[in-house]
Formats: C-alpha cells, sequence, structure tokens
C-alpha cells in the first residue's frame, strides 16, 4: 500500500468539474469555499482514502496520474486534448529509452506526457521560439518532477536539429513542413514523424514535402470524443463534444523508396 509522504502531490477530488492539486506539506491547510483542510493530518495515510474539511465537505485523497498532471498545466497556450496525446503516443510507439525530438513546447502539456512514457533512461529534447512559453513550461515540468528527462531549447527547428538517430519528431507549430527533411535527418531509421496541425492546408502543405522524401505509412487522421450521460432510461450522448481540435499526419523513415 503507497502512503502519502510529505512534499508529496495530491489530487483533492471533490467531483468531477472540481479538484484541486497541492502538496502535502506538515503545517499546510488548503482553503476553499467548501473549507480547508490541513494536509499535514495526511502524512502516512493511503491513497484514496476520503478527508473532510472543516466545514463537513468530503474529498477523495488520489495520487495524481499523468494525466491531472496535463490537465492541470499553468496554460498560456492552447494545450493538446487528451484524446490526441493517447493517439499520439501509441502512433509513436515509444517507451523507456527513446530519444524524442519535439518543437512547440508551448505549457508543456504534450512533453510530460512524451516525458512519463520514456522515463527513467529516455529524453525529450523540446524546442519553443518563444522565451516566455518556454518560462512557463519549465515551471509546469518542474511541479509534474519530470524535468530529468526533458532538455529545453530556444531555437528555431526550422533552421536545422542537431540531435541525430531519434526515435520520434513531433511537431506542435505553424510551419510543419519546414520541418520535414531535418527531420528525415534527424530520425533513425523507421522513424516517426507526426505533425499536429489546426488547418488542412497545413496538413496538405506537410503531406506534399513527405511525398518528396524517404518516407511511408503517411496518413493523416482527425479525431472526435463523445461523451455519453449514463442513467436509467436516460443514457444518451452528451450534446456537447469535443470534435475538431486538429489534424494527426505521422510518417515513417525509410532510407530509400522503392521504385
Amino acid at each position: 500500500m503507497t502512503l502519502i509522504k510529505e512534499g508529496d502531490e495530491l489530487l483533492l477530488y471533490m467531483d468531477k468539474r472540481r479538484t484541486y492539486k497541492v502538496r502535502v506539506e506538515q503545517d499546510k491547510q488548503f482553503h476553499t469555499h467548501k473549507g480547508f483542510i490541513k494536509l499535514g493530518d495526511l502524512i502516512g495515510k493511503p491513497y484514496g482514502i476520503t478527508v473532510t474539511s472543516s466545514l463537513g465537505i468530503s474529498f477523495y485523497a488520489l495520487k495524481p496520474l499523468i494525466r491531472d498532471r496535463v490537465l492541470k498545466t499553468d496554460r498560456r497556450t492552447q494545450v493538446l486534448y487528451p484524446k490526441d496525446i493517447g493517439y499520439i503516443l501509441f502512433q509513436l510507439g515509444i517507451a523507456s529509452g527513446s530519444r524524442v525530438v519535439e518543437a512547440g513546447t508551448g505549457s508543456a502539456a504534450l512533453t510530460m506526457a512524451l516525458a512519463e512514457a520514456v522515463r527513467p533512461e529516455g529524453m525529450i529534447y523540446t524546442y519553443e521560439i518563444n522565451e516566455k512559453h518556454q518560462k512557463t513550461a519549465r515551471g509546469n515540468i518542474e511541479k509534474s518532477g519530470l524535468m530529468p528527462y526533458v532538455e529545453m531549447k530556444l531555437g528555431d527547428i526550422t533552421q536545422g536539429i542537431p540531435e541525430k538517430d531519434v526515435d520520434a519528431v513531433i511537431l506542435d507549430m505553424a510551419t510543419p513542413w519546414l520541418v520535414v527533411p531535418h527531420a528525415w535527418d534527424s530520425l533513425a531509421g523507421s522513424g516517426v514523424f507526426l505533425s499536429f496541425s489546426p488547418t488542412i492546408e497545413q496538413v496538405m502543405k506537410t503531406v506534399d514535402v513527405l511525398n518528396e522524401h524517404p518516407f511511408i505509412e503517411i496518413e493523416t487522421v482527425e479525431l472526435m470524443l463523445r461523451e455519453i450521460t449514463v442513467a436509467h432510461n436516460k443514457t444518451r450522448p452528451k450534446t456537447q463534444m469535443i470534435g475538431h481540435s486538429g489534424y494527426l499526419t505521422t510518417a515513417r523513415k525509410v532510407v530509400e523508396l522503392l521504385e
């Protein structure tokens, strides 16, 4: 049984809409409009217990998952949705020991998901051209405890990628087609290229350049996520859904194309 220790991060879960990520400290209190919780009282208790606030409101004390860390980031840019991040991880096929180049760090939501996948032996090299965004991203990564698996770089990846023989190159940027030649040069054989693009014009330009290089399995998908309301005699799709967020284009490097 895993017990809560001082300094641990904790997710206080009231309901699906109200969750709070806190750090456990002996003399610290967490205040909400539903009362306060003495965080020191949780030290030595198992994750999953119920804790009651000063106003008698119950919370669950949960161990944060990577999805909790991603969704609770300090956001200065739009972050990718979990529906897209899950597909990205599946398509990249990365695991502990993988080396991945990312461009467009943003708020580091995807960076943290990638780092979680490659630790403890792998490394994420993430590029950002906006210094303010990089500062925000650094804070988010440091809070998550994943910084040992991330190397942050301030620079324009359209000018080249110094890392070689990497397992994947993933782009969340306005002009991914400008990176395609550098990505092919950086990737190991059979390595995966992936770009996230909000508009179909970006996809078309990127695929055109991919077709000019030794890449195979070039494909583009769009993912939709529809939640279901489940209740007795009232089960139905929710009225609102996460529709278009972006197009995901993937390809795999080969040494040369067959005639």
